[in-house]
């Protein structure tokens, strides 16, 4: 069963877990248990209508899921997929 990492902003909603063995046999799969396994997590992910959010980042090992098959990219027991959420911020604000 593919593992996957929990960053830690959203360890909180995942039983404090830093990673999860869960079944699938898609990236999409995959994240649908894990989000079944721990549904507070589920918002975090998921937008209203079911679309991963824009801002959650997905690889399986070092390639971001997107420039393979999206949430049809196929993992095997041995992958490993991490969520990276995007990270925003910071001011240009006065000096001082």
């Amino acid at each position: 069963m593919p593992k996957v990492k929990i960053p830690t902003p959203l360890r909180q909603y995942a039983g404090g877990n830093a990673e999860v063995t869960i079944t699938g046999k898609t990236a999409g799969e995959a994240l649908g248990k894990l989000a079944e396994e721990y549904p507070e997590l589920r918002q975090h992910l998921y937008t209203g209508d079911g679309k991963l959010r824009s801002f959650v980042n997905v690889y399986k090992g070092d390639e971001d899921i997107r420039y393979l098959d999206g949430p049809e990219t196929a993992v095997s027991d041995d992958d490993e997929l991490s969520i990276i959420p995007s990270i925003a911020g910071g001011c240009r604000g006065e000096t001082r």
